[in-house]
């Protein structure tokens, strides 16, 4: 409720006055100002005295009523908000204004109109914290010497044009698909990523597993030659012990002698041109 002002319900002084808590009265003395009445008992001269503005000093919640406002891209907005008073001087209140209320009120519509010819129609709905700022901001640099502070500003409504209405909801459908477009391409470009890096790890364990391979093999080949070695060398080292011994040379002679007769009578099986010594019977 807006605080009672000139003679509409002020209270009568009877001399004895009990103010309430968070309310101001502003009493002046044969048409002067004299004091302001604190929360309690008071005393006054009747008739000398007068009661003169009635202040309330708790928070004031106003409807700012609905206004046309032109963006930065000449699009005409309906808007309305709610505004929240305090007042701090009730002396300021009282003299300094005829109707504070009304007159922030009409501030706040003026530099809604003006905060909202600098934005252009998308980031009006982006940034209307900053926009709430501004408009209290503007609010308090005016209103100081009326002795009321704007605690907060909050816009309620924002009615836009049906067309524009229309052309906003087709650009969001139209970000929204290309928002899926992207997204389904980047869904294809990370598969075959991921299907390429899995190729090239195949054909880098393959590499692998052949290298390994191979080292094995000659590993094993390398071992198997050292192993016929030492048996040759084995073989031989009992050979030439055996030749060593007593009638050592007769017996290697006989083993020859039965080599030669046997390869001699394979001779003829392989082809029918032969080559034979001149000492065939020796």
């Amino acid at each position: 409720p807006a605080p009672h002002r000139l003679n509409s319900g002020l209270p009568v002084n009877i001399g004895v006055l009990f103010v309430p808590q968070q309310e101001a009265w502003v009493v002046e003395r044969m048409g002067k100002f004299h004091r302001i009445l604190e929360p309690g008992l008071n005393f006054l001269i009747p008739l000398l005295d007068r009661i003169r503005y009635v202040q309330s000093l708790k928070e004031i919640v106003i409807n700012v009523p609905e206004q046309s406002a032109v963006t930065l891209d000449n699009v005409t907005l309906q808007i309305d908000g709610v505004l929240y008073l305090r007042v701090m001087d009730p002396y300021k209140a009282s003299y300094g204004v005829e109707d504070p209320e009304y007159a922030v009120t009409q501030l706040a519509q003026t530099t809604m109109r003006s905060e909202l010819g600098k934005l252009s129609l998308d980031r009006v709905f982006r940034e209307r914290e900053s926009l709430n700022a501004n408009i209290v901001d503007a609010i308090n640099q005016a209103s100081d010497c009326w002795g009321i502070r704007c605690l907060r500003y909050e816009i309620k409504d924002i009615h836009v044009p049906p067309r524009v209405k229309e052309s906003m909801q087709m650009q969001v459908e139209a970000e929204r698909r290309k928002r899926a477009t992207v997204l389904e391409s980047e869904g294809t470009r990370e598969s075959a990523i991921n299907v390429a890096e899995g190729q090239k790890q195949a054909q880098i364990l393959a590499s692998e597993a052949e290298k390994a391979e191979q080292i094995n093999k000659a590993a094993g080949e390398a071992n198997a030659m050292l192993v016929k070695a030492r048996a040759k060398a084995e073989a031989i080292q009992l050979l030439a012990a055996a030749l060593a011994q007593q009638h050592g040379s007769a017996a290697a002679s006989l083993s020859v002698a039965e080599q030669y007769v046997n390869a001699f009578s394979k001779l003829a099986k392989d082809s029918n041109t032969l080559l034979l010594p001149a000492n065939t019977g020796d």
